[in-house]
């Protein structure tokens, strides 16, 4: 038996030498772990605490916010949910345990993308950003078109082609952004807002040719959405193609199904108003609009013949109804008892009603259909 003098360590001392062999271990600098998520808790902080867990076995996980909020595919995460999470493994020295530092991570089953698709659109579906009540109306006669896009693709181009054969004198206004990548959202938001707050553009038109879904998925940033949202200008989605779905086309005032489309939306047809200008003109009251103020002078006169009429039968039903209710009323008036031979005895305490109301001494008033006797009681 060989005899070995074991070296003395601290806790502390044995927890940092045990992380500092794993974090030289080239190995669990990056790794990616498929679980099953139990025991998550989003603290107030913003950090995620969990356990990734399958069959056999479990490992503490913590993902900080920074990293976090900066997912490639956002979504969040939820307990059974099973994902692939990428970070590295090292030792929490506070408690001597090692856990994986979570530096990305993504659901699976379902499809990374569907899943954080789902969750925005649900939260954001709750938040009112969809409601038509929000959304603008497009103007009639744009004067100018605002694009947001990118400067050189394809997209821009179509637009152009489609405004210029439907409305020529209408003015394109570019906003170029980033349209792919982990850039893009920052980009397509600081594009939004600024075209917004130069305030030159009547419609705003935001999207890109067709692509994959990864492609496509800084349509669904929930940035882009929010300054959609905030736009003070009425804003057009046109991303990709007609299968194609983002959330910026819930939030956005319109959606089309294309970029094309989306410039089709947002202008007239010139010729269309020229074709509809020229029925107008056609119609005789351009030819001859006299005709039409004189048959309406008729029917106006017709008109306030009507209203005459009903006005002065009105007037004679409710004279009727007066004088029967003025005889009614002096039926039974107490000068029409009166002037039928009888009078009204007033004595010191009122209307007389009784020989009991007076006695001797007391001055009375009598009062008949044309004059008052004065009397005593004797």
């Amino acid at each position: 038996m060989i005899n070995v003098t074991p070296e003395v360590y601290s806790v502390a001392g044995l927890n940092n030498y045990v992380k500092t062999l794993m974090e030289q271990d080239f190995a669990l600098q990056c790794v990616a772990v498929e679980g099953e998520i139990s025991n998550f808790k989003a603290h107030s902080s913003g950090h995620w605490y969990m356990t990734l867990k399958d069959d056999t076995s479990s490992i503490k996980a913590v993902m900080f916010r920074g990293q976090n909020e900066h997912m490639k595919y956002k979504f969040v995460p939820e307990n059974g949910m099973k994902v692939l999470a990428v970070g590295r493994v090292s030792v929490y020295e506070r408690d001597g345990a090692y856990q994986l530092y979570i530096n990305d991570m993504m659901p699976e089953g379902a499809g990374s993308l569907a899943v954080a698709f789902e969750q925005l659109r649900e939260k954001l579906e709750k938040e009112g950003l969809f409601r038509e009540n929000h959304k603008k109306p497009l103007p009639k006669f744009p004067r100018t078109i605002g694009v947001v896009t990118a400067e050189t693709g394809a997209a821009f181009q179509d637009i152009c082609k489609v405004l210029r054969r439907r409305w020529p004198g209408a003015k394109v206004v570019l906003s170029p952004s980033l349209v792919q990548g982990a850039d893009a959202p920052a980009s397509i938001v600081a594009a939004i807002e600024k075209l917004d707050r130069s305030g030159v553009a009547d419609v705003m038109i935001v999207g890109r040719g067709g692509g994959s879904a990864e492609d496509l998925w800084c349509f669904n940033d929930e940035s882009v959405a929010r300054a959609i949202y905030a736009c003070n200008t009425p804003v057009i989605s046109g991303v990709g193609h007609e299968p194609d779905i983002t959330i910026a086309d819930y939030v956005a005032d319109r959606r089309a199904p294309t970029p094309s489309a989306a410039a089709e939306i947002a202008v007239p047809d010139r010729q269309a108003e020229l074709d509809h200008l020229k029925q107008l003109m056609s119609k005789p009251v351009m030819q001859g609009p006299i005709a039409l103020i004189n048959e309406r002078r008729l029917m106006l006169d017709s008109i306030v013949d009507r209203i005459s009429t009903r006005a002065t039968r009105k007037v004679e039903i409710e004279r009727n109804r007066f004088s029967v209710m003025a005889s009614k009323l002096d039926a039974f008036s107490p000068l029409k008892v009166l002037s039928r031979g009888y009078s009204i005895t007033e004595g010191p305490n009122g209307v007389v009603k009784s020989v009991d109301d007076v006695k001797t001494g007391d001055k009375l008033n009598i009062k008949l259909s044309d004059g008052t006797l004065s009397a005593e009681v004797v």
